[in-house]
């Protein structure tokens, strides 16, 4: 029997077995979870906020902040673009998990759970929102995709932390501490939630630390001028 090791981190292994006399299920295995991670980056890629700046006559990358998320669409084109690209954004992260889960239900059931597929759109999806190829891999934060892709894959918690966004923006109109105070709570609300006793739950776990890295990394020029008091509140057009 061969083990393929997926999320293994502290000791913790999720496999996908594999009968031995099926030696070309290995290949096709790989090729399988190769083919869901790059799906999901490139549709995690299409830049909605850099379109939308176009059809609105001018490069976002330009303006405000300079990028490409809908919270920097909505200060310089207001909410007439900024909304739809939220949605759009965030569509895209519960699309991803969405078709992988589905994707994986049709396939063979030794090749593994349907929400490990899951887990690996998630991931893929917003680091391709993130690092999108087509714009020299300077994207957005990954706030709206992470908040779809952890929606598709555990909406209770992401319930949980979108009222948390919510109390922290109300209390400082601080878009940018909102979003990184939910990124750095919400793995913690998945463990609580699920309580890691299952072998997906588990992977969930360390893959939301892994999207709230991507977050918080991305958020970093953010943090920096809260730090300073430089960070500008936000205010609707």
């Amino acid at each position: 029997m061969l083990l393929l090791y997926l999320f293994g981190c502290q000791g913790t292994t999720y496999t996908t077995r594999i009968r031995s006399n099926e030696a070309t299920d290995q290949p096709r295995l790989m090729l399988t979870l190769v083919f869901v991670l790059v799906a999901s980056y490139l549709l995690g890629s299409i830049p909605f906020g850099y379109l939308a700046g176009r059809i609105a006559g001018i490069d976002i990358r330009q303006a405000g902040s300079g990028n490409i998320g809908a919270t920097n669409v909505v200060r310089v084109l207001g909410k007439r673009y900024g909304y739809p690209v939220f949605l759009l954004d965030f569509f895209k992260g519960l699309g991803a998990v969405e078709v992988a889960i589905a994707f994986a239900r049709a396939a063979r059931p030794e090749w593994g759970s349907p929400e490990v597929y899951g887990i690996l759109a998630a991931f893929g999806s917003v680091i391709g929102h993130s690092f999108p190829p087509w714009l020299k891999f300077r994207g957005g934060k990954g706030v709206a995709t992470s908040a779809g892709a952890l929606f598709g894959l555990m909406p209770l918690a992401m319930l949980i932390g979108v009222a948390i966004w919510i109390v922290v923006f109300w209390l400082t109109r601080y878009v940018s501490l909102a979003s990184l105070v939910t990124a750095i709570t919400l793995p913690l609300v998945i463990a609580i939630l699920t309580r890691l006793n299952e072998g997906h739950a588990k992977a969930l776990f360390y893959s939301s630390l892994c999207i709230a890295a991507v977050v918080v990394w991305q958020h970093r020029s953010n943090l920096s001028r809260l730090i300073r008091g430089r960070e500008p509140r936000f205010s609707r057009k």
